[in-house]
């Protein structure tokens, strides 16, 4: 059984960070092409980030490109999404992906 597990999320000021993290299980992960979406309120979901299975390549939404980074520890089993000089309109639920399996999504608020 496949499993998503984000984590990480909360109230940041804007210009802060956070660090998502998304456990994952059931499949093998070291294989998997991981992706990190986003849903803001009222809005549809959209693609925010992409890492390859051994993490050579690595793929950005030009709105959060070089502000967001991602990266994954397979001896973990874990990928990661690091926001940094987060801005209101990042305020979303943060979703992992990989295939058609989703986590619950994690939500991050930037207000001050």
């Amino acid at each position: 059984q496949v499993q998503l597990v984000e984590s990480g999320g909360g109230l940041v000021q804007p210009g802060g960070s956070l660090r998502l993290s998304c456990a994952a299980s059931g499949f093998t992960f070291s294989s998997a092409v991981m992706r990190w979406y986003r849903q803001a309120p009222g809005k549809e979901r959209e693609w925010v980030a992409r890492i390859t299975s051994s993490g050579a390549i690595r793929n950005f939404a030009d709105s959060v490109k070089g502000r967001f980074t991602i990266s994954r520890d397979n001896s973990k089993n874990t990928v990661y999404l690091q926001m940094n000089s987060l801005k209101p309109e990042d305020t979303a639920v943060y979703y992992c992906n990989t295939m058609d399996y989703w986590g619950k999504g994690n939500l991050v608020t930037v207000s001050s």
